[in-house]
């Protein structure tokens, strides 16, 4: 599970004294229920297995097995919320040059890139999936009209069959899957694309890249009961959220989100665009920025290092391994022999925890959650404690806004 750890001096008397006047926002999400809410329409995420019972995960998997049969690729049509968190998992996990090769359309309106897509994809067998809520952005709509002559020509009257589409029910994209024949995934009315990850938004896609979707949708749900059963102020999604908010009090308007595991790098675009989206409202809100060390280390480093103390850093810490790679003597005198026989795994978390001291003896406040291991589960983990995090975190905001003194 995740733990959170925050240095001695952010945890300040002043800091507690918040937190104990914010504690009605953990209970208020705590008590929301997603059928009864009536200030809210898009908590479908909430209950994690709305979307995701046990039959729809069988139903997802057996469409997966099915494309996975034939298919070299799966094109995945769909732009933000609707692709950037089945990226974050396929990225991190899907490995194996045997699984069907996911690619993600409907990110840009370049015609270079789609000219070389379509070049790309000719000679090889294609599905794709077009995901629009409702199917009115821009993006979607031409790859739709893209991709679907592209079917048309390679497949004839059979093209239907490789062109799936992901919209709400009632929608134009419904009524031209019915007017087609299209299969037909349901992109939920009360959940927003930014939260849409365990639903048939992002669980087809990691189904059919070889992904344990039934492992995501139990680590997420470990991690609602860990939360739910939590009403203190040691909650930690209620300590990330009070403690990011508190030092947006205290002239901290940037979070910069780091790891030191490339596998996280699109779930960093993930948290990105949830924060972004969820709080940068009625000019307020911390602005998300995610780095991927130790390779950022060696570009805007200098500036988290040296730059205006405007910053605090969200530092995601794995603590187990998942394999090791020891650093072999050399025969050559190239003065790196003090590694000799250490693991990479040893090297690296040496890095990040020197990051770590530099960056907090510089000024930036740095808040460590803690992951015991990265698996397909914990991310799913992952997933749901920041949705759950940016939900009290936008509470905590709506409530500044309205206690805000107005300018005289």
């Amino acid at each position: 599970m995740i733990t959170l750890k925050t240095a001695a001096q952010n945890r300040t008397a002043e800091f507690t004294a918040y937190q104990k006047k914010q504690l009605a926002r953990l209970h208020q999400v705590q008590e929301t229920d997603p059928a009864t809410d009536s200030q809210h329409d898009d908590l479908g995420w909430l209950t994690v297995t709305k979307w995701a019972d046990t039959t729809q995960l069988a139903h997802l998997q057996a469409l997966a097995t099915k494309i996975q049969a034939t298919a070299d690729v799966l094109v995945i049509v769909g732009v933000g919320g609707s692709n950037q968190a089945a990226r974050a998992v396929i990225e991190a996990f899907a490995q194996s040059t045997d699984q069907v090769q996911i690619i993600y359309a409907g990110t840009n309106l370049s015609p270079a890139y789609y000219q070389r897509l379509l070049t790309e994809l000719a000679d090889k067998d294609v599905y794709v999936d077009v995901i629009a809520k409702n199917f009115a952005t821009l993006e979607p709509g031409i790859g739709f009209r893209i991709f679907k002559p592209f079917l048309q020509e390679k497949y004839g009257s059979d093209y239907a069959e490789h062109l799936l589409v992901t919209g709400t029910i009632g929608s134009q994209l419904e009524a031209l899957a019915s007017a087609e024949g299209y299969p037909f995934l349901t992109f939920p009315t009360d959940i927003g694309g930014r939260f849409s990850v365990f639903s048939d938004v992002g669980l087809l896609p990691m189904a059919v890249a070889g992904i344990d979707i039934t492992a995501l949708i139990k680590g997420a749900t470990q991690m609602r009961a860990a939360l739910q059963a939590d009403t203190s102020l040691n909650n930690p999604a209620f300590q990330y959220a009070t403690q990011r908010n508190y030092l947006l009090q205290q002239g901290k308007g940037i979070e910069v989100l780091a790891h030191f595991e490339p596998q996280l790098d699109f779930f960093g675009r993930w948290w990105t665009q949830l924060f972004a989206e969820s709080e940068g409202k009625q000019n307020t809100g911390l602005f998300p920025v995610a780095l991927s060390y130790s390779e950022d280390l060696h570009s805007v480093g200098q500036y988290i290092q040296q730059g205006q103390r405007q910053l605090l850093e969200t530092m995601l810490v794995i603590d187990q391994p998942q394999q090791d790679l020891t650093i072999q003597p050399s025969q050559l005198l190239d003065n790196f022999d003090y590694l000799n026989d250490l693991g990479l795994w040893q090297i690296n978390k040496i890095a990040e925890q020197a990051t770590v001291t530099a960056h907090q003896a510089s000024g930036i406040p740095v808040i460590e959650l803690h992951v015991d291991q990265l698996n397909v589960s914990t991310l799913g983990q992952l997933f749901y404690f920041f949705e759950y995090a940016v939900f009290i975190s936008s509470l905590i905001l709506l409530i500044s806004l309205v206690l805000r003194p107005t300018s005289s």
